[in-house]
């Protein structure tokens, strides 16, 4: 669908990227990664035509489609959700009005037998065709059904656009643009706005798209759940590789310690060829022998590493000082707006000092609410108290939309920096990759992630104790997310995180307050504890012998009295009988995976012995090869692991 070929995008001295050559195919789902900063959205860009490279083409099949949903936009606020929406069936409505106009010339004429008339009705037959073709008769119910699945109420249909926020606009033109049903589709980080319904629920859309898609997203586990090939652009780069993210890191860190041993390899051979020509250059015997190693070493292709962006954030939250035991307590807290519009009610929550917790819910249903209580900012019903010595850090939703475009990184961080700070701000800024020239940059001109990483900052000047993060992943690339995660990790304080990015909070919170429905509940345990118990199993690879043993029948014992007549003796003869065939069949299970594990392991010695050639080093299909096997293998030890342990305890009862 679409070709890129020898793309080149320079903004300044040093270009974006260089010698881009790809292909969209039209069943594609690609994820665009890289770090912030490093030329994603400008791809975006260039590929849907809003702006020109600096050399190279991009062509694209002929009557392809493109829909494109950037990272901002400017909105319109004069119409209701239902009319923005139904603006991307514009063409339909073009059609109807045509064939409304051939119907009326019809009735209006009476030369029913000319060939003028009969070119008329054909004309209206095949307009009409096409109308029916293109979903006429549907596309009300398609709208709603999008509209809801983004998160919308049939009752906010008909509301203007205006009562919304920016981020529920964003929504009503991706709905939009996926009404239109584009033949490709260009998403520059389409979940920063969702809740994690909705995140689930495009998911599932995507899955099922008759077009091709290429994406910008920080959210590990959508990018995992939608694509299945990942563009990196890296170090002015652009490479291709064919599988989903979690085996893009993997098979990169793989290809390049295999492409290091070629190289080694490689420098070991040609060394050893120097060495010989060198030793018997002038030996005449040795001449023709000499002569084949000059002509070797001309013709050895040098082995090429893979350059590494070695450039990442530091992050370390100051110390702080401790505050009372429990820094937030809610007692039938309540926040109403007028006219009587409830969000929440009765709302009862302790959070310990110490906890890292999450909000979660559908947007709109009061999580920043309770936050903007928690800080004061807004009046309630009910008891709420700040403990002891609390001092509060807030990282807002638009935080990074927040800051002044005119100044610089430096003047940013200097305005609001004070006493000793202030002599470490090139310091400070160059942890957060801001250093050198990049302190000069206006803030207009900076990504979204860079934004965010300015604001971060901001946040760091003064020491808390508890910290209240609203959406702190919206535009950070996935190592500044690892590192801002760990950095909350290691934070001595407590952390209310109000997020949708399930592999953020995976591992980092030990308790969910779910809003909905204008009450708050609490689920102890991680993130994905929480999905499951919701009814959204996101990822069950558990492979057990309760599995294995499912079909077996259960012991006579224990499922009915003993029948008339049955004696002890038999009933626990029976039951013996049980447990000897549990035995053998988990028995089985565990010799089935010592068999996989050898054949596997056997497979890896082939595929290392290949790769250790310097001609196939590189070859990308024994790569992905090797990288697949190693982590079936990594899979089905740990599947042995349990499976023994499990015949352990069955043996031993």
């Amino acid at each position: 669908m679409i070709s890129v070929e020898r793309l080149k995008v320079e903004f300044g001295v040093k270009p974006l990227f260089s010698d881009a050559t790809f292909v969209v195919g039209d069943r594609d789902r690609i994820a665009l990664v890289g770090k912030n900063g490093a030329g994603k959205s400008t791809l975006l860009k260039i590929l849907c035509g809003m702006e020109h490279a600096t050399s190279g083409t991009v062509s694209m099949t002929q009557d392809s489609t493109i829909g494109y949903l950037p990272q901002v936009m400017k909105l319109q606020d004069d119409t209701t959700v239902r009319e923005e929406a139904r603006k991307a069936f514009a063409h339909m409505q073009r059609l109807a009005d045509r064939l409304e106009r051939l119907e009326r010339e019809m009735s209006e004429r009476t030369d029913y037998e000319s060939a003028d008339y009969m070119a008329l009705v054909e004309r209206y037959t095949t307009e009409h065709e096409r109308y029916q073709l293109m979903g006429a008769d549907g596309y009300e119910g398609e709208m709603e059904r999008t509209l809801t699945g983004l998160g919308f109420l049939r009752s906010d249909f008909d509301r203007p656009t205006s009562e919304f926020s920016g981020g529920w606009r964003m929504r009503i033109e991706l709905a939009k643009i996926l009404l239109r049903r584009p033949d490709v589709l260009l998403l520059d980080e389409p979940t920063n706005h969702l809740d994690i319904e909705s995140i689930q629920w495009l998911e599932q859309l995507l899955a099922g798209w008759t077009g091709a898609v290429l994406l910008v997203s920080h959210d590990r586990a959508f990018i995992n759940n939608v694509t299945t090939r990942t563009l990196e652009i890296s170090c002015g780069k652009i490479v291709d590789y064919r599988v989903k993210y979690d085996d893009y890191v993997v098979l990169r860190r793989e290809r390049r310690e295999q492409q290091l041993r070629a190289y080694e390899n490689q420098q070991k051979e040609i060394a050893d060829m120097k060495q010989f020509i060198e030793r018997f250059r002038y030996q005449a015997t040795k001449a023709v022998q000499v002569q084949q190693k000059v002509k070797q070493l001309e013709k050895i292709v040098p082995v090429e590493v893979d350059e590494t962006d070695h450039a990442a954030m530091h992050l370390k939250f100051p110390p702080c000082l401790r505050s009372g035991d429990y820094p937030v307590i809610c007692d039938e807290v309540s926040k109403t707006y007028t006219p009587p519009h409830p969000v929440f009610s009765h709302v009862s929550l302790t959070i310990k000092r110490g906890e890292k917790v999450a909000f979660v819910g559908k947007n709109g249903e009061g999580k920043s609410t309770l936050v903007k209580c928690i800080m004061g900012e807004t009046p309630f019903d009910g008891q709420l108290k700040v403990g002891h010595n609390v001092q509060i850090g807030y990282f807002a939703q638009n935080q990074a939309q927040l800051l002044d475009e005119r100044l610089t990184v430096f003047e940013t961080i200097d305005r609001v920096a004070r006493g000793d700070i202030r002599l470490r701000i090139n310091d400070i800024l160059g942890a957060f990759m801001f250093g050198g020239e990049a302190s000069d940059k206006r803030v207009g001109v900076l990504s979204g992630g860079e934004r965010s990483r300015l604001a971060m900052i901001q946040l760091l000047l003064e020491p808390v104790n508890l910290l209240i993060l609203d959406e702190p992943t919206n535009h950070l690339d996935m190592p500044s997310k690892d590192v801002l995660k760990e950095a909350i990790r290691a934070f001595d304080g407590t952390a209310i995180i109000v997020s949708h990015d399930r592999d953020f909070l995976d591992g980092l919170v030990s308790k969910v307050y779910e809003f909905g429905g204008g009450r708050v509940r609490e689920h102890i345990g991680g993130i994905y504890d929480f999905l499951r118990t919701k009814g959204h199993p996101d990822d069950d690879r558990s492979t057990s012998i309760d599995h294995l043993l499912a079909a077996t029948p259960p012991t006579p014992g224990h499922t009915a009295k003993t029948p008339a007549g049955t004696t002890a003796a038999a009933t626990s003869y029976a039951e013996h009988k049980e447990q000897q065939k549990r035995i053998r069949k988990a028995e089985r299970a565990v010799e089935e995976a010592e068999n996989k594990i050898a054949k596997m392991e056997q497979r890896l010695k082939e595929l290392d012995q290949l790769l250790s050639d310097p001609q196939k080093a590189s070859d990308m299909v024994l790569v992905t090869e090797y990288t697949d096997v190693k982590r079936q293998l990594d899979s089905e030890v740990e599947r042995w692991e349990r499976l023994s342990e499990e015949l352990e305890q069955i043996t031993n009862k």
